[in-house]
């Protein structure tokens, strides 16, 4: 049946409905409209008793009783507080002792009406699109609880590990925070002492690397024949006579401030997020899985306790093949003496955490330093990581990810991929134990539902 044919249907059964309850009013009888029943709209309903129409009243007698009067305050003919209704019901009195009768409940809003359709439709509409508008606003602060779940993921084995060893979790919150603190101010204090050096060193010999570059022989040649110091010279004197260079500087250096300071406040925000998480991690389980049904909160449980494993475990075992990866490249290094060898194992170690490409990106920061230093050696550390990548596909990694999480090879590539393409280097990060948990709920719900049918 058509929504149409219904409507029409249900707007007769209406009018049919008006026509009985106004014939029953002027004959005086005590019938009652016919209510409908919820679920039944468009259905035709019977009058419960026949109705006999009488002639049309005359002016007197529409003065009579009808559906507006029936509603107003009782005049003279009000009954007494307390009285009943002809219909049983008890009276309802007002602040001057009179009762008031205000009639029985109409038929229910018609939920099939075109109107309230569009209205209810147009409703959704405008909630979902502020909700997209919300959630916009809010990505950064989305990123940072992602980012904090994961850490706190990660870190939850070492805290388990810890309280099964009969420690109270809050002190192996504080272990395990400590220790993640310590490793963040050693990867500092490794990095910042020679970049502040390096930095303060070119300083110093940038008048000296600029009077050789004014004293060699091909600028020399150049200049004479073109004028080309004489034009720069010019070009910077120009610019510096216009405002608009200083606003540009002062304007870089503020962006710059500003960038520096979102990342500190974003960094700290992770910690502290990462350690509340920790801490509460336990109580916000159990919240979360009070929500679901009782007849199905056991296998919610089983399923989401391996999910939150397998990426803890991932994260555990990434770092762990990292970590590998950054100390024989600081050996390699150092035996070929490569300048700044620990700051570019500790590149190479971060730049490892990244799926499928961080590998391939330390081996080519590392080369790139290497060829400035001397070719030669930039040679051997591309023959090195070129050897240790394939020790790493086919040893490494399979020992440690086969007992952290089970994808297959071509799911890696693709989640990585479309992580990275989504989310950047954080969606490449969690492209991984995502498709882990998504490869889980296909093996353990979605197949075992399609055999039972």
């Amino acid at each position: 049946m058509t929504f149409w044919r219904r409507w029409t249907q249900y707007r007769r059964a209406q009018r049919e409905r008006i026509a009985d309850v106004r014939a029953q009013q002027r004959s005086g009888g005590p019938g009652h409209p016919a209510q409908a029943t919820p679920g039944t709209l468009g259905t035709q309903t019977t009058p419960a008793a026949p109705v006999q129409l009488q002639e049309r009243p005359g002016p007197e007698e529409a003065s009579g009783p009808d559906l507006l009067a029936s509603t107003l305050p009782l005049g003279e003919s009000g009954r007494d507080e307390g009285a009943a209704e002809p219909d049983g019901r008890p009276s309802r009195a007002t602040s001057n002792g009179r009762s008031r009768d205000y009639g029985r409940a109409g038929i229910p809003f018609n939920r099939q009406s075109p109107f309230y359709v569009g209205f209810v439709g147009a409703l959704g509409v405008l909630v979902a699109y502020a909700v997209v508008q919300a959630i916009g606003r809010l990505d950064t602060t989305i990123t940072l609880l992602i980012v904090s779940f994961f850490l706190t993921l990660s870190l939850n084995p070492l805290v388990e590990a810890l309280t099964r060893q009969r420690m109270r979790r809050g002190w192996a919150v504080a272990i395990v925070f400590l220790g993640l603190l310590a490793v963040f101010t050693l990867i500092g204090m490794v990095v910042i002492p020679p970049v502040a050096a390096e930095a303060t060193e070119l300083s110093t010999r940038a008048p000296g690397m600029l009077d050789d570059l004014l004293r060699n022989r091909v600028v020399q040649d150049l200049d004479q024949r073109y004028e080309v110091i004489q034009r720069i010279q010019e070009e910077i004197s120009k610019r510096v006579a216009d405002g608009n260079l200083w606003a540009g500087i002062f304007g870089g250096v503020l962006d710059a401030g500003r960038i520096i300071a979102s990342g500190v406040f974003s960094i700290l925000t992770v910690l502290v997020l990462t350690l509340y998480f920790l801490a509460t991690l336990p109580s916000v389980k159990q919240a979360s899985y009070a929500l679901v049904p009782a007849t199905r909160r056991t296998r919610f449980i089983s399923l989401a306790e391996e999910i939150m494993r397998r990426v803890g475990s991932y994260a555990i075992g990434q770092v762990a093949v990292a970590a590998t990866n950054a100390f024989c490249a600081w050996i390699m290094m150092s035996l070929l003496d490569v300048p700044y060898a620990a700051v570019l194992a500790v590149a190479v170690g971060l730049l490892g955490l990244i799926p499928m490409v961080g590998a391939t990106l330390g081996a080519s920061v590392v080369a790139l330093v290497a060829f400035f230093d001397e070719p030669q050696k930039a040679l051997i550390v591309i023959i090195y990581f070129i050897v240790y990548q394939q020790l790493e596909n086919y040893a490494v990694m399979p020992r440690i990810m086969q007992q952290t999480v089970a994808v297959p090879g071509a799911l890696t590539v693709v989640a990585a991929l479309a992580g990275g393409t989504l989310l950047g280097i954080l969606g490449a990060l969690l492209a991984i134990p995502f498709a882990a948990g998504a490869l889980l709920i296909y093996e353990e719900v979605l197949v075992p539902r399609q055999q039972q049918h």
